[in-house]
């Protein structure tokens, strides 16, 4: 079985907590693909959850050395956990017709 698809790491998204690159999978759980991996020259984000893996598309001498990805590169996009991003914001309200009495 190949790759469930190619992935940009610019559509992936920079996890702090799991210190990795993450996409989401269809079983609910996120591809993973740390930083080392990537300076490595790792190609392949797996789902701890499920077989399926990604093949993540980037240019691994963006992230060579112990420096941060050089400018140019994709820089990673933090995920930043807050009530809000939980709760979608209160729709406003619709704008109707007057409510008449009917007696």
């Amino acid at each position: 079985m190949g790759a469930y698809d190619e992935v940009e790491i610019e559509d992936m998204t920079w996890n702090e907590e799991l210190q990795a690159y993450t996409y989401s999978c269809p079983c609910g759980d996120v591809f993973q693909i740390t930083l080392e991996e990537l300076r490595q020259g790792e190609e392949i984000a797996r789902c701890p959850s499920c077989s399926l893996y990604i093949m993540v598309i980037y240019d691994p001498d963006d992230f060579q050395g112990d420096s941060p990805p050089k400018p140019g590169a994709p820089a990673p996009k933090v995920v930043v956990e807050d009530a809000a991003a939980h709760h979608p914001p209160a729709a406003a309200p619709a704008t109707t017709a007057p409510e008449i009495a009917v007696q």
